[in-house]
C-alpha cells in the first residue's frame, strides 16, 4: 500500500511519502502526523455503515493519545443510518441526515475522551482564502489533527460514477499539492481534495434510488410538509421526484435525470482537534473563521 501511494501521482507532480513526524521546513513541502507506513499500520478501517465520522474520531483520539472502542466512538458520534425499507418521503429524510455532521465529530470526540480532546470545524463553503496545502502544513506541525469534511460528488473523474455520498476523512499529512488520508488510505491532489471542501450542503440521490421506493400511494407532499428546513421547499424536491416520474413514459425520447438534489445536513470544511488543556487547544477556541475569497 505504501508503494503505491509513493508512486501515485497528483497534477503533474510525482508524490512520495514524507518521513517522520510533525516535520519542520518550507510549507511548501508539507508536514506528517504519520508516516505513510505508520498510517498503514495505524488507521482504523470503517467501522460500520455510515460510519465515517466515527471512524475518524477514533484514529483522532489515536494520534492524541487516547484509546476508545470503536462502539464507544459510534455511540458518542450518534452516527445516524438509511432508512432503507421506509417509503420514499422517510427514505429521503433519513438520506439527507445518514452520517454525522462535523457538530458530532466535535461532540463525539470530546465526550468519548471525557474532555480531553476539543475541535473546531472551519467552513471552506463559501470559498475563502486560503492555499490549502500550506494551511494544513501549518497545523499538522503544530500538533493538530485535521479531519476533512468533504462532498465526494464533486470532482468525479469523467467516466467514473457519482460516488453515493460525502465523507469524513483523517488528514495524516501533506505533501507538494498532495493530501494524505485515511479510510481508505489514499493520496489525492490539493485541487481535487480543494474542490470536494468547498460546496453547498447538497445530496445527489439515485435515479434507482428514488424510482424503487415509489408506490402507488406515495404521498409526494410529505416530502416538504413538516420539514424544519425550509430547503426542502426551495430546492423543490417534491417537483423533482414528480419530473422523474414522468421520465418512466416510454414514449419519452428525452435525456431522463439521473438524480435528485436534496438538502444535506452536512457542511464541507476541515475540523482541528487538538488537546483542550493544551497551548494549542486554547488558540483554536479563539482564532477566527477562514476570511471569504
Amino acid at each position: 500500500m505504501e508503494d503505491a501511494l509513493a508512486r501515485k501521482e497528483c497534477g503533474d507532480a510525482s508524490v512520495s511519502p514524507s518521513p517522520g513526524r510533525h516535520e519542520e521546513g518550507n510549507e511548501e513541502m508539507g508536514a506528517m502526523l504519520w508516516s505513510v507506513q505508520e498510517a498503514v499500520e495505524r488507521q482504523t478501517l470503517q467501522i460500520g455503515a455510515s460510519a465515517c465520522g466515527a471512524t475518524a474520531v477514533i484514529d483522532v483520539l489515536q494520534a492524541l493519545g487516547c484509546t476508545v472502542a470503536p462502539e464507544t466512538a459510534d455511540r458518542c458520534v450518534r452516527t445516524c443510518l438509511r432508512r432503507n425499507e421506509a417509503p420514499l418521503p422517510d427514505y429521503l429524510h433519513s438520506r439527507s441526515q445518514a452520517g454525522a455532521t462535523h457538530s458530532q465529530l466535535i461532540e463525539g470526540a470530546e465526550q468519548a475522551s471525557g474532555g480531553r480532546v476539543m475541535g473546531r470545524f472551519y467552513h471552506l463553503h463559501p470559498r475563502r482564502r486560503v492555499r490549502l496545502v500550506p494551511w494544513l502544513a501549518q497545523w499538522i506541525r503544530r500538533g493538530a489533527v485535521p479531519v476533512a469534511t468533504m462532498n465526494m460528488q464533486k470532482a468525479v473523474p469523467e467516466g467514473e460514477e457519482i460516488p453515493d455520498a460525502w465523507h469524513h476523512q483523517l488528514i495524516f499529512g501533506v505533501g507538494p499539492n498532495a493530501v494524505y488520508m485515511t479510510n481508505p488510505l489514499d493520496v489525492v491532489s490539493e485541487r481535487e481534495v480543494h474542490q470536494r471542501l468547498c460546496s453547498e450542503s447538497v445530496l445527489l440521490i439515485r435515479r434507482e434510488d428514488v424510482m424503487q421506493r415509489l408506490t402507488a400511494d406515495t404521498l409526494l407532499s410529505s416530502i416538504s410538509e413538516g420539514q424544519c428546513d425550509p430547503r426542502w421547499r426551495t430546492m423543490d424536491v417534491e417537483g423533482q421526484v414528480k419530473q422523474m416520474t414522468c421520465e418512466e413514459d416510454p414514449c419519452d425520447t428525452q435525456p431522463r435525470m439521473t438524480h435528485v438534489s436534496i438538502p444535506a445536513a452536512y457542511s464541507s470544511g476541515v475540523t482541528l482537534f487538538a488537546l483542550r488543556s493544551s497551548t494549542l487547544g486554547q488558540e483554536l477556541l479563539h482564532t477566527p473563521d477562514l476570511p471569504l475569497l
